[in-house]
């Protein structure tokens, strides 16, 4: 693996030991499918564990740092211009119904931006990674956007909203328009991954609303170090604030970006 700071060092510690205790539970997930509730409750506690053993590992390293995690919430630090950002388990309802798609997703904020992500899929043993300026990776390859310029070439991820969310039209629309002009979108449920997808080549754009900071800040990073463009869908947004992003490689960003801008 190429050599990465400190603080990366500790991002990818922290993310490969969380992701050994969320194997060992995927792995009761399938005997515990006939109830629902016992199933949810066993998922939410392997997340908190999760999480758990990445905010040890992190602040033990860094107790100065702030955080903010999907389980646990925001805590300050004693230094203002940096904080970690975790989702212990992108994926819940994959991990839930035993679908071997999700991941550990690891950002580091420094002054307001994104300086160095991870995303970890334990179940694929596969590391994506990035640091500002250091370019992107996954396991001991270097990551590219993928080289598409046709949208009809070209394969999209988002998120569909399910349990009465409030973006169900907008996305409606979205599609409306997106498929006739593009390949095909995949829906696959966890951001973390689809962003390191995109900046891996496997997919060509992505785009939801309605995320969380947690969801989205490791992958942003890694994408952009990828080579792709990531912008809010609302121009002079704030990604991790409002949760809307458009993302894809440069040579098809502003015609995907404009079919979804058109809503």
């Amino acid at each position: 693996m190429q050599q990465g700071s400190a603080n990366l060092n500790i991002m990818i510690k922290a993310a490969r030991k969380a992701g050994r205790s969320l194997v060992k539970d995927f792995r009761e997930v399938e005997n515990l499918q006939v109830s629902m509730k016992g199933a949810g409750d066993f998922v939410s506690k392997a997340d908190i564990a999760a999480e758990t053993i990445i905010k040890e590992e992190l602040m033990g390293a860094r107790p100065n740092y702030g955080w903010l995690g999907e389980e646990g919430g925001g805590e300050d630090g004693a230094d203002p211009t940096r904080r970690w950002i975790v989702d212990p388990l992108d994926g819940t309802t994959n991990f839930l119904h035993g679908l071997p798609h999700w991941a550990v997703s690891i950002a580091l904020e420094h002054k307001g931006e994104v300086v160095a992500g991870v995303v970890f899929d334990p179940a694929k043993d596969e590391l994506f990674w990035a640091e500002k300026g250091a370019g992107a990776w996954m396991n001991e390859s270097r990551l590219r956007v993928s080289g598409r310029a046709r949208m009809i070439e070209a394969i999209f991820a988002t998120g569909l909203p399910f349990g009465g969310r409030h973006d169900l039209p907008e996305t409606l629309q979205d599609l409306a328009r997106l498929l006739p002009a593009c390949a095909g979108v995949r829906r696959w449920g966890a951001a973390a991954l689809d962003l390191a997808y995109v900046a891996a080549g496997r997919y060509d754009g992505f785009w939801e609303r309605e995320l969380h900071a947690w969801d989205i800040a490791a992958g942003l990073v890694i994408l952009r170090e990828a080579g792709g463009l990531v912008e809010p869908i609302h121009p002079g947004g704030n990604i991790l604030e409002d949760g809307e992003v458009v993302a894809a490689n440069e040579a098809i960003f502003d015609k995907f970006a404009t079919i979804i801008r058109n809503g």
